[in-house]
C-alpha cells in the first residue's frame, strides 16, 4: 500500500474482517492489523477438529480468569481466537442471531438504531443461507449458513421429544419465531468452516492490506484525535499512521485492555498503572457478561457420533468427508437446540437447550475425550444472567494478559434457573420419542431429582459458554457507563471507533458469533457515515 491507509482496523476477527472489507469496498484504503497467524490451517477448516484447537496456544490466547468463588474458586480459561477470523476460526460454528427482543432492548437502553428492524438488513447482508432468501434470511453473502451434515436419528427424536414436553416447533429460530425447537444451523460451506476470514477474504479488495503477527501496543492521539497505532513485529516497534482514524475490533477481552493502555478508561485505574489519562471513561472494562451453562449427559442405545469416531466406522467417516463433505467430521458443537422458558410468566426464553448426538468425558489431564459408549449431551445455558464482571489491567504492559474477574453464578436466581433447565432437559429425555433409547443418566445423575438436589451440581459443573460481551458498551450521552455513542464512536475523542462484541449493552440469546459479524457489518456503515459527515 502506497502512503498511509485511511483507516487502520485493529483485530481481524468476527467483526474486524467485515469492517475492514466493507470499508475497502467503499473505496477506503484500509490496513487490517492482526496479532495472530493466517486462518489457512486444516485444523481450523475441518469442523470436527475444533476440540483440538480451542485451548491450544497456536490458535487460542487462552486467557486465565481469576478464581471464581461462585463455582468453588475455579479459575476458568477463557478462549480468544489467535488466528485471522478470530472466534469464527475456532468456535463451534452454531449460527444463531439472538431474539428480536434483545435488539429492541438495546435500543431502549440507549443504543438507538440497533433495534431489531434496524439490524435485520445487516444479518441478511452477511449470510448465504442454505434455506434460501425471505423476509428474514439472506443469500449471496460472505458467510455460508448451512444445515447440519452429520445427521443422526436420535436428533430428530430429541426434537420430537421437546415438542412432546410442551414446547413449540419453530420453523426457523433465526427467523420470525425465536422460541421453540429446531435443528441447528452452522456457519459452514460444503462441510467446511465458514469463518469471516474464509468468507469475506475470498475476494479481498485490492485496497485492503493485512498485517499478520503484529501486536498493537496502543492507539496514538494528537490533539484528541486518533491518528494511528504503535505495533510490535519481530520484537521491533513502529508507529503506523492513519489519515482518517482507527477502529478497534480486538474483542470483548482485548478491546478494553487496548483502550486502557491508550489512556481511555477509569481515571483512578489508569493512574494506578502510571498511564496518562486521555479520557476518563469509567465504563471501559465494566459490564462484562457471559452465558453460564451446565451439561446433562445420557448413555443411549441409539447410534451416535461416539461410535463413528473409532475403528472401521472412523475410516468410513473419513471417506464420507473426503467424498461428499458430510458425516461425523463436519459436525459442529451441536445438532439441535431449543429456546424455552422455565416459567410461563417470563417475557422471553431464559434457557437454551443445545443437543449434541455425542458426549465427552474429561480426562485426568483436563482434556476432552469422546466417550467410548454411545452417548448424547444436552447443554443447558442461561441466556440472561444477572451477573456482570470486569476487565482490568494487570500492569502497564502490552504483553500482560487482561485481568478477567467474573462470577458465572452471580445470584441464587441464576443457580435456580439452571437447575430448572436441567429438570426440563431430563423431562425431554423421558418423553415417548426418546425414553426407550435412554439407558442411563451419566451426569448429573437421577438421584438429583429436585431443584434443591441439583444445586450442588450446578455450583460445581457450571462453565462459561465462551460468549464474553459488553466491556465497551454503546449508550446514550447521559449514561455514565457508556463508552461509545450508538454510532460506535469512542466518547471524548475523535477518529476512534469500536466494532466487536464489547459494544453490546446486554448479552443476546444464544451463541454470539453471528451477532458479532452483524456488528462489523452495521458499524462499517456507521463509520462511513461519520467520515462523510
Amino acid at each position: 500500500m502506497s502512503g498511509n491507509p485511511d483507516i487502520i482496523v485493529v483485530g481481524g476477527g468476527s467483526a474486524g474482517i467485515p469492517m475492514a472489507v466493507r470499508l475497502a469496498e467503499a473505496g477506503k484504503k484500509v490496513l487490517l492489523v492482526e496479532a495472530g497467524k493466517s486462518h489457512k490451517d486444516v485444523r481450523s477448516a475441518v469442523p470436527a477438529l475444533m476440540s483440538g484447537i480451542v485451548h491450544t496456544p497456536d490458535f487460542d490466547w487462552m486467557y486465565k480468569a481469576e478464581p471464581d468463588a461462585s463455582v468453588g474458586g475455579r479459575p476458568d480459561v477463557w478462549p480468544a481466537g489467535k488466528r485471522l477470523g478470530g472466534g469464527s476460526s475456532i468456535n463451534g460454528m452454531m449460527f444463531i442471531r439472538g431474539h428480536h427482543w434483545d435488539y429492541d432492548h438495546w435500543a431502549r437502553l440507549g443504543a438507538t438504531g440497533w433495534d431489531y428492524r434496524s439490524v435485520l438488513p445487516y444479518f441478511r447482508r452477511l449470510e448465504d443461507n442454505e434455506r434460501g432468501c425471505d423476509e428474514y434470511r439472506g443469500e449471496g453473502g460472505p458467510i455460508a449458513v448451512s444445515e447440519v451434515r452429520s445427521t443422526y436419528q436420535v436428533t430428530a427424536d430429541w426434537i420430537a421429544a421437546v415438542q412432546q414436553a410442551g414446547f413449540p416447533r419453530s420453523p426457523d429460530l433465526n427467523g420470525e419465531q425465536n422460541e421453540g425447537v429446531d435443528y441447528i444451523q452452522l456457519s459452514q460451506r460444503k462441510g467446511l468452516r465458514s469463518s469471516t476470514a474464509a468468507g469475506y477474504l475470498k475476494k479481498k479488495p485490492r485496497n485492503l492490506e493485512i498485517m499478520l503477527e503484529a501486536k498493537v501496543l496502543r492507539v496514538e492521539f494528537v490533539n484528541g484525535r486518533a491518528v494511528g497505532v504503535t505495533v510490535q513485529r519481530d520484537e521491533r516497534s513502529e508507529t503506523l499512521n492513519a489519515n482518517e482514524g482507527v477502529v478497534l475490533s480486538a474483542g470483548a477481552l482485548n478491546t478494553p485492555r487496548l483502550l486502557m493502555l491508550s489512556g481511555i478508561g477509569p481515571a483512578a485505574h489508569l493512574a494506578e498503572h502510571g498511564i496518562d489519562v486521555v479520557v476518563d471513561s469509567p465504563g471501559v472494562g465494566q459490564n462484562l457478561q457471559e452465558h453460564p451453562a451446565v451439561h446433562m449427559v445420557n448413555a443411549v442405545s441409539a447410534h451416535t457420533l461416539n461410535l463413528d469416531s473409532k475403528g472401521f466406522s472412523g475410516v468410513k467417516s473419513m471417506l464420507k468427508f473426503l467424498a461428499g463433505r458430510s458425516g461425523a467430521l463436519t459436525t459442529g458443537i451441536g445438532h439441535a437446540q431449543a429456546f424455552v422458558k422455565s416459567r410461563e410468566e417470563m417475557e422471553v426464553p431464559n434457557l437454551q437447550l443445545a443437543f449434541s448426538a455425542f458426549a465427552f468425558d474429561i480426562t485426568p489431564q483436563g482434556n476432552l475425550a469422546l466417550r467410548p459408549e454411545s452417548s448424547v449431551t444436552t447443554l443447558v445455558g442461561l441466556m440472561r444472567p444477572s451477573s456482570c464482571g470486569q476487565i482490568t489491567l494487570r500492569a502497564n504492559d502490552p504483553d500482560a494478559a487482561p485481568k478477567i474477574e467474573h462470577e458465572l453464578l452471580g445470584s441464587d436466581e441464576d443457580r435456580l434457573q439452571l437447575a430448572e433447565g436441567l429438570l426440563i432437559a431430563r423431562k425431554v429425555m423421558g418423553q415417548l420419542a426418546l425414553k426407550d433409547q435412554v439407558t442411563a443418566e451419566i451426569r448429573p445423575g437421577t438421584e438429583a431429582d429436585s431443584v434443591e438436589k441439583l444445586m450442588p451440581y450446578v455450583g460445581a459443573a457450571t462453565i462459561p459458554m465462551y460468549h464474553p460481551v459488553g466491556t465497551a458498551k454503546m449508550g446514550a450521552a447521559d449514561d455514565p457507563m457508556a463508552v461509545l455513542t450508538p454510532d460506535c464512536q469512542v466518547m471524548g475523542v475523535d477518529g476512534l471507533w469500536v466494532a466487536d462484541a464489547s459494544i453490546m449493552p446486554t448479552i443476546p440469546q444464544g451463541n454470539t458469533n453471528a451477532t458479532s459479524i452483524m456488528i462489523g457489518e452495521r458499524a462499517s456503515d456507521l463509520v462511513l457515515e461519520s467520515l462523510r459527515g
